[in-house]
């Protein structure tokens, strides 16, 4: 296996430190727009890891490098503005493709609050017979969420329940960053461009009969507070509902009543969130400013601390999980919390990185190795539903923090 990842920044030099500690591939291409960042996350790792630079939007440049190194999968590690191309990049190489988001989606034009326009994944699961055809994977969403939730998905399905009534995502946290005079500081643990994307587009849910068919609609963004008690200390933490690829991927292969993703955002960061919509500062429109076109959004993210320099002045915990509701296969009712939590103390001291780029990292990690070991295979356009659950989880205990399950009252 040659893998060409994508994207140097914190989730793929968490990537690169992951992936160092396994034998499953011969080789890793580091690939960023900054040369310069790309050769940190080589260099911190072995002689199977090397650097070059790329232009993510360019799907030809994507080929090319494909094809000059031999690559058999490519790893795409940065915004999801930049799927498109390097899927197409990738189908063009002959490659296949691993995703930890999907591509975009447009609300609908006017409903955005009732009715979905272009859903997560549609323009990549359009090309499904393509892939097929061609004899490649492209597996999407394959990160933490998506990623493990999704996992947790098929393993609730196949292992522990025999009739499912929602699939819930509900991912929460009690981190905290501090400046060097030990105040609390805004600085959000993961790439705010998603952020604003996934946050403030109408969130989707999936509503269906059990068997197979339904539907998906949209809700206004933040609907439908809860407080959900989070493991190993976190606690009690409000979430709302956020648009999400688990959504869109988990009824295509598990058959359920329901489907959504609620995330533990905060009152602060919700408050903000809204400031910058209304001020136009999460557009991706690009604005002329004393002669320099950018976009808002762009802005934004460059003026926030960069995720993967805050672990040092990160406290905490971060949780990703499914809490599935339903029959349990001996035919009485069951509410169930799977979930992965991972100790920022301990990743910044095993691995050097802040946890929340190592928990969205090392999924795909585990993905590649049972794709190269050949206990997961498949072709066309998948999600990690499409795959075996228990292979996955017992390859994730591996790397040091081992996944839990809860039942909830």
């Amino acid at each position: 296996m040659r893998i060409l990842l994508v994207g140097a920044g914190g989730v793929g030099g968490a990537f690169t430190a992951i992936a160092a500690r396994r034998d499953f591939f011969e080789a890793v291409v580091v690939a960023d727009y900054d040369l310069a960042r790309a050769e940190r996350a080589a260099s911190a790792v072995d002689e199977r890891f090397t650097a070059t630079q790329i232009d993510a939007s360019d799907a030809d440049a994507v080929t090319a490098l494909c094809r000059e190194h031999r690559i058999t999968h490519v790893m795409n590690a940065v915004d999801p503005v930049f799927d498109m191309p390097i899927f197409e990049g990738a189908l063009a190489a002959g490659a296949d493709y691993l995703d930890m988001a999907m591509s975009l989606s447009k609300p609908h034009p006017t409903d955005p609050h009732e009715q979905c326009g272009v859903k997560l994944g549609d323009e990549q699961f359009a090309r499904a017979q393509a892939w097929e055809d061609a004899g490649r994977l492209a597996l999407l969403g394959i990160g933490v969420e998506p990623g493990l939730s999704d996992v947790f998905a098929r393993h609730a399905a196949d292992e522990l329940f025999s009739d499912i009534d929602e699939l819930g995502t509900r991912d929460g946290a009690n981190l905290v960053v501090r400046d060097d005079d030990g105040n609390e500081v805004f600085a959000p643990s993961f790439s705010m461009w998603t952020t604003i994307e996934e946050c403030l587009n109408p969130p989707v849910i999936w509503a269906g009969d059990g068997t197979g068919a339904g539907d998906w609609h949209t809700t206004p963004p933040f609907s439908e507070p809860e407080v959900f008690d989070f493991p190993e200390g976190i606690g009690p933490v409000e979430c709302v509902n956020v648009e999400h690829e688990e959504v869109l991927l988990m009824p295509r292969w598990v058959n359920c009543k329901r489907a959504t993703f609620k995330y533990g955002l905060g009152e602060e960061f919700i408050t903000i969130l809204k400031v910058l919509h209304t001020l136009g500062l999460d557009s991706t429109e690009k604005v002329r400013v004393k002669g320099v076109e950018v976009s808002p959004r762009d802005v934004v993210a460059a003026v926030l601390p960069d995720p993967a320099t805050v672990g040092p002045r990160m406290t905490g915990k971060t949780c990703a999980g499914l809490w599935v509701t339903g029959t349990g296969k001996d035919g009485q009712p069951r509410s169930t919390y799977l979930y992965h939590v991972v100790d920022n103390e301990w990743s910044m001291r095993e691995y050097g990185h802040q946890c929340v780029v190592w928990q969205t990292a090392v999924n795909p990690v585990v993905a590649l190795e049972l794709l190269a070991t050949g206990v997961w295979q498949g072709t066309g356009v998948l999600g990690p539903e499409a795959f075996p659950a228990r292979p996955f989880l017992d390859l994730l205990t591996e790397h040091g923090v081992p996944w839990g399950m809860q039942e909830v009252s």
